[in-house]
């Protein structure tokens, strides 16, 4: 199935595990934990369904009410000018901890998220001028009856254009904590880690059930080291040490065509774990990994991910990519979304084969084929700054230019599939191509003496 070896180009070894879990706590988002009964973020969209008014309208087919409407196929539409702004009636006051933007191709550059509680003095509760688009989940903290979104600066010629505005609001809960970082979930997200036992060996591993109730515990497996158990069976896995692990996640059934896995190296008091999109998309998976320390770190698909259908990722890709890729969404569908090297119209004698020819022979590469680009296979294997260099198509740029994400996914030729699953990811970060983690932009992370990690599997 996969493209490459199972370590996948990380270029890790075990003689550096060790130091670099020493230096993991420096890298770590620090989770703050809570007195009992804390507010905590809860996980109904409060804007569901609520009275949403707008500045502008493109026309009369996108509405203000799409935006609010749960409908991923439907959207808000402005005029094509500055300021312009969505507003949305909570019906009462709310004290609000999230807002998550699905933007359209037209998002905002610039914007402020804004509550009122009579809907005429407006308090700012988060600004950026560096908007990235796609889903964006802001971790906010205030109070109002209305909110809304302002935008100052259009990130297209055309207006803002959102499919969904949701809104959250804080609850009571056991404990409290921060999020960790745009597209975090809430404390609750991962359940009672409270609960989970102390490990006889390295680590426990808790297995969390996030299928929206698509799927029962009962039907929601995992399989690693030679046993499949599901999560009403087994929730946890004491875990050994172990070299190049993988730790596979099935809904339905056992071995059934719903799959998705984990890779991890564990030493004998560290961990160094990534979630995977380089062969394919399978399940929407995040990873929870605390030390002993208190320290925590989150990686995987966003919390605005999960909480969507299957049907909605999936059609939020399809319209997010460029006609070229397109086709991945239906390739394997509903089972999963290829990676473009996977794909026969991107392999030898397929209708995109030459997708990245004439881009990386004006980069001084002429022996790998578009395949191999979007596999760093061939040259390309040892060859770590150029393969992601032609993936985020910034080989042409200067080479401390090629480092910063700002930089990336600009122009085509690109790999437009890595750059949704950025999209979409805690922090932005994902393992979208086998050398994504050039200038640290993967998915993976290290822990050393590690307490516990939760995996939550998503449908």
């Amino acid at each position: 199935m996969s493209l490459i070896s199972p370590t996948r180009g990380k270029r890790r070894i075990a003689a550096v595990l060790a130091v670099l879990s020493l230096i993991a706590g420096l890298l770590v988002t620090v989770l703050t934990t809570g007195p009992a009964g804390a507010a905590t973020c809860g996980t109904t969209n409060i804007a569901l369904g609520k009275a949403a008014t707008a500045s502008s309208l493109e026309n009369a087919s996108f509405p203000a009410s799409a935006a609010v409407d749960g409908n991923t196929g439907t959207r808000w539409s402005s005029a094509f000018s500055d300021p312009q702004w969505l507003e949305v009636d909570l019906g009462s006051s709310q004290s609000i901890c999230q807002v998550t933007l699905d933007w359209e191709t037209a998002y905002g550059k610039a914007f402020q998220i804004q509550v009122s509680a009579g809907n005429s003095a407006w308090t700012t509760i988060y600004s950026t001028t560096a908007g990235t688009g796609g889903v964006q989940a802001l971790s906010v903290s205030g109070t109002g009856r209305y909110i809304r979104m302002y935008g100052t600066t259009r990130a297209t010629q055309w207006g803002y254009s959102l499919w969904e505005f949701q809104v959250y609001g804080s609850s009571s809960g056991g404990g409290g904590g921060g999020s960790g970082g745009s597209g975090a979930p809430p404390a609750s997200f991962w359940g009672n880690t409270s609960a989970i036992p102390a490990a006889r060996n390295v680590l426990e591993v808790s297995v969390v059930n996030q299928t929206n109730g698509q799927y029962p515990d009962s039907q929601v497996y995992w399989s690693f080291n030679g046993q499949t158990e599901s999560i009403a069976q087994q929730p946890y896995i004491d875990m050994p040490a172990n070299s190049a692990g993988r730790m596979y996640f099935y809904l339905g059934s056992p071995n059934g065509p719903y799959f998705d896995f984990i890779e991890f190296t564990v030493g004998a008091s560290s961990i160094n774990v990534d979630t995977t999109r380089v062969d394919r998309f399978g399940l929407k998976l995040a990873l929870l990994l605390h030390g002993h320390d208190g320290s925590s770190q989150e990686v995987g698909d966003s919390y605005a991910t999960f909480t969507e259908s299957r049907a909605a990722t999936f059609s939020r890709f399809e319209n997010f990519v460029p006609a070229e890729f397109k086709e991945l969404a239906t390739d394997d569908a509903p089972y999963g979304i290829p990676s473009p090297g996977n794909d026969p119209a991107f392999q030898p004698g397929g209708a995109h084969a030459n997708y990245f020819t004439s881009y990386a022979a004006a980069e001084g590469d002429t022996s790998d084929t578009t395949a191999q680009i979007f596999g760093c296979a061939g040259t390309l294997a040892g060859n770590p700054a150029l393969c992601a260099g032609l993936n985020r198509h910034v080989a042409q740029l200067p080479a401390a230019q090629q480092s910063d994400p700002a930089n990336f996914y600009q122009a085509a030729p690109a790999n437009y599939y890595a750059e949704f699953w950025h999209q979409n990811a805690i922090n932005g970060l994902a393992y979208g191509f086998p050398y994504d983690d050039d200038a640290g932009q993967s998915s993976d992370i290290s822990v050393a003496n590690p307490q516990y990690m939760v995996v939550a599997v998503g449908w």
